[in-house]
């Protein structure tokens, strides 16, 4: 159960950090971006340091104050279920 827990979030977080370098890359080329819909997704499905890094290294969505609120409400939604879960079974 632990290897694939493990494996899982490597997966969706090695994803979700490409997916921010492609909108990056697509933001400087001026072509179609990938949805904020689906970066919030893939954060919200365990993509969070993924997520974080992204925009640190590939500077974006930086300046954006509606999605970095939207990036902590999922994060500290995270945190406070991961917590619950870990009180639940202490």
């Amino acid at each position: 159960m632990n290897e694939f827990f493990i494996a899982f979030l490597t997966t969706v977080n090695t994803g979700s950090f490409i997916y921010f370098g492609l909108d990056k890359r697509k933001a400087i080329k001026q072509e179609n971006r990938v949805p904020e819909t689906s970066l919030l997704i893939m954060t919200t499905f365990g993509g969070a340091i993924g997520s974080v890094l992204g925009m640190l290294i590939f500077n974006h969505k930086t300046n954006k104050k509606s999605f970095i609120f939207k990036m902590l409400a999922v994060i500290v939604i995270q945190i406070l279920i991961v917590y619950s879960i870990y009180n639940y079974y202490k």
